[in-house]
């Protein structure tokens, strides 16, 4: 009996092994995923649209509304057209407009950042209170504002989208700029003559590309999803242009009468890339924080 009382308990280095093994096939499976969900994606906008020879919008009245069937997977909007491929257009269409308009406040944010940095002094100063008064703004609200300047379009998206989403860039560099400022190295470079331009070419802005590309990576599901609102406001993309947010624009009326699939889907459409994209940028930054990686190894 007290032998059978008085089992050995784990040590508690093997119970912490378990739980790290745990946490990192859930993080491997979830990459995996999420990998998968992309490349389907990026197979779909690039393969789909040369391949079906099928006019996306091809007007059929007498099929409207009709549910998802063998015929239309995802069923037909409320003049006939087929609701799979006007999605596939139409994320084909979001995905260039958010990632024309991250790689343009990724650019910005970049710049501002490393020089605010960089200088430091009221430079530095003068910007963060920029950064900080622009950021007291809400994005949608100053978006709407940028976009009423011009006529819908697909260029005043980029730039409205653009304009509120530098900020977080530019924090993340310009902290990143000054942290690398504090190096022995930079310190070795300034003390042998080097210009403050060749330090940040040779030294600051090869340390930062990296932390900038994951900024631009995380940033394209966020400008989807702006460039989705604003078209779903009327304010973004002309109507006549196939993209997710004018995709469900168009379908309130068809909602409201019941007819729920030509919602659905495009909704799936933005949340699905969207998610999966923050998945691999998750990721990403993982391996990029050290402290972050050591704690996944334990």
């Amino acid at each position: 009996m007290a032998e059978a009382t008085h089992r050995p308990k784990p040590r508690s280095g093997t119970v912490w092994r378990s739980r790290g093994a745990d946490r990192r096939s859930t993080r491997a499976l979830r990459v995996r995923t999420s990998a998968v969900l992309v490349t389907a994606t990026l197979l779909a906008v690039l393969l789909v649209p040369p391949l079906v020879q099928l006019d996306q919008q091809a007007v059929d009245l007498a099929a409207k509304l009709r549910p998802p069937s063998w015929a239309h997977p995802f069923g037909t909007d409320d003049v006939g057209r087929d609701l799979l491929l006007r999605c596939v257009y139409g994320l084909r269409v979001s995905l260039l407009v958010g990632a024309a308009a991250a790689l343009t406040a990724t650019v910005i944010g970049t710049a501002v950042g490393a020089c605010a940095g960089a200088l430091g002094g009221w430079a530095d100063r003068i910007v963060m209170r920029v950064v900080d008064t622009v950021s007291s703004v809400p994005h949608l609200l100053l978006g709407i504002f940028i976009v009423a300047l011009f006529r819908p379009g697909v260029w005043p998206v980029i730039v409205s989208v653009a304009l509120t989403h530098w900020l977080s860039t530019a924090r993340i560099v310009r902290a990143e700029v000054l942290s690398l400022r504090a190096r022995p190295y930079i310190d070795a470079a300034v003390s042998g003559g080097a210009s403050r331009w060749r330090v940040a070419v040779r030294h600051l802005l090869p340390a930062v590309l990296p932390q900038a590309g994951l900024a631009a990576v995380l940033m394209v599901p966020h400008a989807m999803w702006h460039e989705s609102a604003l078209s779903f406001l009327g304010l973004g993309l002309p109507t006549h242009t196939a993209s997710l947010g004018t995709l469900i624009q168009g379908a309130q009326g068809s909602l409201l009468a019941g007819q729920w699939w030509p919602t659905l889907f495009p909704g799936l459409f933005i949340i699905v890339p969207t998610l999966a994209v923050a998945g691999l940028a998750g990721a990403w930054r993982e391996r990029l924080n050290p402290r972050r990686r050591s704690e996944l190894m334990l």
